[in-house]
């Protein structure tokens, strides 16, 4: 081959495994688009996202059944009116003396019948009751709420860790999509430019035809995966849109100049990984109200053996009624509500609640030992993903290093134009594979991070 069609070739080979190498640099934006950071974008999800704002809510309605709960402990007030009209009279007989025998004779003096009238009624009966020996119940009710409360928040905070991880997932992963995207960009830069010189060495006589269909091959082939690798990238933005509880559709950018430290993992000692684990995990944390819950729920059976005693104040008036009935009735009193017998109903409640609390002891150290596997697990793949990323390193250093000395050896026909365009192969191939590598590290970190309980 003409040693200047060489020069040609490995001049291309160069300028695009350089372009090849900066790939790992991020893309600019297209004039706005929004660029989006990691931070960004957990703040965003954590404000916006629709299952973060149910978990919100439903933090929002235990408080309000909490407070709901607290006015039990004041005074109940009561009304009842009712309006009757007659539809029909009914006659009432009083015999004679029926209510006795007074100086001037008996009353009433002789057999009366007495027809009710049609005329409408009314009557209304007002009740004011203050709970006396229910008041120690109500205050166990009101504190169980609470805790439901308690719990609701920690189910939040599991909420938002998991929503966090999911954030970090997808941004990652469109990190590794936009990596991959841009080495195959520059794939096909190469393959372009050698197809139209070899294309025309071919009508030169100069290059086989053979060599030329390679190219080609190889140059369809990249078109291929770009497309594939975008179609990806545009699915993995709807999704983070999603996360971000947006329009699926909302152009934006991400930004990985902050990204790339996560590269270097931090020693993390595995022990004091699973202190702050146990200490932070909403799920110990909601494992351990249930028991409390359990135990103020015992208490409130408990409590169900007093019998119930309220004060009273009832008044009472009727309307349109005849003056025999009075017109207003009041008074004061004590109301005492007492089972007696319940045939041993409390008792096997009492001990369905027994039960209730050793299955929320065992919760708690079910929950303590998935967490601890858990942690340990996520540090394991952390390690491993750690150890792959720098082997995907220097496999990259060494086939850029491998593309240079085939450059150089075939220009002095040591080797040929494919064993050039296979170097550059593996160097795009390596490429891709680190960047699986990065995205595999910042996954197991983002796992390992959830695994601990970290907000952000």
């Amino acid at each position: 081959m003409p040693g200047f069609i060489r020069t040609t070739i490995i001049s291309v080979i160069l300028v695009v495994a350089g372009s090849t190498a900066l790939a790992q640099e991020p893309l600019l934006a297209p004039p706005g688009v929004e660029v989006i950071s990691l931070e960004k974008a957990i703040d965003l999800a954590l404000l916006n996202n629709r299952s973060a704002k149910n978990a919100r809510l439903e933090v929002g309605k235990s408080d309000e059944r909490s407070a709901a709960a607290r006015t039990h402990l004041l005074p109940v007030f009561k009304v009842n009116a009712g309006l009757t009209k007659p539809l029909t009279t009914f006659d009432t007989t009083f015999d004679k003396g029926v209510f006795g025998t007074t100086p001037s004779g008996p009353i009433p003096n002789e057999d009366t019948v007495i027809t009710s009238s049609t005329n409408p009624t009314a009557a209304i009966v007002g009740q004011l009751q203050q709970p006396l020996s229910q008041l120690h119940r109500i205050k166990l009710q009101i504190k169980q709420q609470e805790m439901s409360g308690e719990i609701s928040r920690a189910q939040l905070s599991a909420t938002e860790q998991a929503l966090v991880n999911e954030v970090k997932r997808a941004y990652y992963a469109i990190l590794q999509s936009q990596g991959a995207a841009q080495a195959a960009e520059a794939n096909i830069k190469l393959y372009r430019e050698l197809d139209r010189v070899t294309g025309e060495y071919v009508v030169q006589q100069v290059v086989l035809k053979t060599e030329h269909m390679d190219v080609q091959t190889r140059f369809a082939k990249a078109e291929y995966e770009l497309m594939t690798i975008q179609n990806q990238l545009l699915a993995q933005k709807e999704q983070l849109n999603h996360l971000l509880g947006r329009d699926v559709r909302t152009e934006f950018a991400v930004s990985s100049a902050d990204e790339t430290a996560l590269a270097v993992m931090r020693e993390t000692d595995l022990v004091s990984a699973r202190e702050r684990a146990i200490a932070h995990r909403p799920e110990i944390r909601e494992a351990k109200l249930r028991i409390e819950q359990a135990k103020l729920d015992k208490r409130i059976k408990k409590s169900e053996f007093i019998p119930d005693v309220n004060l009273t104040v009832n008044y009472a008036t009727t309307f349109s009624y005849s003056n025999f009935v009075p017109r207003s009735l009041s008074g004061v009193g004590v109301q005492l509500e007492w089972e007696v017998f319940d045939w041993g109903r409390k008792k096997h409640e009492l001990a369905e609640r027994d039960q209730s609390l050793t299955e929320a002891n065992n919760s708690l150290a079910d929950v303590e030992s998935q967490i601890v596997m858990e942690v340990n697990t996520r540090f394991r793949q952390m390690q491993e993903s750690r150890q792959l990323l720098k082997v995907a390193k220097l496999a990259q250093t060494q086939a850029r290093a491998n593309v240079q000395l085939v450059t150089y050896k075939y220009r002095l026909d040591a080797v040929l134009l494919k064993d050039v365009l296979q170097a550059q192969t593996v160097l795009a191939n390596s490429d891709f594979d680190y960047q699986k590598a990065l995205l595999a590290f910042w996954t197991a970190k983002a796992d390992f991070e959830k695994a601990i309980g970290e907000e952000k």
